[in-house]
């Protein structure tokens, strides 16, 4: 597979009146062409705002991309000029957010919307880009689409106007496709749709998805490689069988024991993980799970771990005691 895009040791923070939040601490991946990427973890531990790192969209000030490079198709992002950036927005790279509601604005019509960005990123006259729009709507499952072109967001149900920033985010046919929980205000039924529709959507266009979640279930259905978040880290990587199967982090194995499994014995008890995340104001200067983790010993506290490749395929862990974890020596 090709790269199409690769973080190297992404850091962005916050300036507030209580001091520097530290949101991302110097993350590293690489996404291929047509994959799809999960990441996970808890509120708060950076998923959102490494996207909107990735989008040049951190407002500044406060925020600041202090250190770190974003490589989309050979190009660094960080280093291109804002009219340079709004290209690539929207024609090469399109987010969807977690709640429509907000990102579409209510007293323009939804057709309005979607043509506009339609004639911003191609040479499509008014006419065919109304007609791509309506062909969008329809992708999507909206039904009588032109007519829908017509209506405002509050005449839209959640699940629709969410299909319908899938539609604007889809118009130009990005090469990467940024899904901020998109799912996230929706009730079971409308998510299990819209992540039907996304997988399909993926296969049809040929697209790379960055799906942003913290439902495990989720990227356990559609993606191919997991990013697990934690406190501004990425503290577990590997493919979504790695992560599930041979997990390696106590976080993720806090995660995974948080979930309902439907072969498990009636009155089984789900696991929880004690305690509460780092104060990203003042971050610990060892692992930052460690106050949290039933393996922890000194050492922990004193070093934060790399990130090594447990296996030499690409499955790593941030941990100091993965191997005595994964060989059962700890319980």
């Amino acid at each position: 597979m090709d790269e199409l895009l690769r973080i190297k040791n992404l850091k962005t923070r916050f300036h507030t009146q209580d001091g520097v939040v530290n949101a991302v601490n110097g993350i590293s991946y690489q996404l291929e062409k047509g994959e799809v990427l999960g990441v996970v973890g808890e509120s708060g531990c950076g998923k959102s705002v490494h996207a909107l790192s990735i989008m040049r969209l951190i407002q500044i000030p406060p925020g600041e991309i202090s250190d770190g490079e974003i490589w989309f198709e050979n190009r660094d992002l960080l280093t291109l000029s804002e009219n340079q950036m709004r290209r690539v927005r929207g024609r090469d790279i399109a987010m969807v957010f977690q709640d429509p509601m907000s990102s579409l604005n209510p007293v323009l019509k939804v057709g309005f919307q979607i043509v506009e960005a339609l004639r911003l990123h191609t040479d499509l006259n008014p006419k065919a880009a109304k007609d791509r729009a309506a062909e969008l709507l329809s992708l999507v499952g909206i039904p009588e689409p032109y007519k829908r072109l017509d209506n405002y967001p509050h005449q839209f149900s959640g699940g629709m106007r969410q299909r319908a920033m899938i539609a604007m985010a889809l118009s130009c046919e990005p090469k990467l496709l940024i899904a901020d929980e998109p799912t996230t205000a929706l009730d079971v039924t409308i998510q299990a749709q819209i992540v039907d529709l996304v997988i399909k959507l993926q296969e049809n266009f040929g697209m790379s998805i960055m799906w942003i979640t913290h439902d495990l279930g989720i990227v356990a259905e559609m993606a191919h490689k997991i990013n697990v978040m934690y406190a501004g880290y990425i503290i577990e990587s590997g493919s979504a069988q790695d992560i599930f199967k041979r997990t390696r982090h106590p976080y993720t194995m806090g995660l995974l024991g948080s979930l309902p499994k439907i072969d498990e014995e009636p009155g089984t008890k789900l696991l929880s993980i004690p305690g509460l995340p780092p104060d990203l104001l003042r971050l610990p200067k060892g692992c930052p799970f460690y106050a949290r983790c039933n393996y922890r010993e000194d050492h922990c506290k004193e070093e934060m771990p790399e990130l090594e490749d447990t296996d030499k395929n690409g499955h790593l862990v941030a941990c100091w005691r993965w191997e005595e974890i994964l060989a059962g020596e700890i319980t």
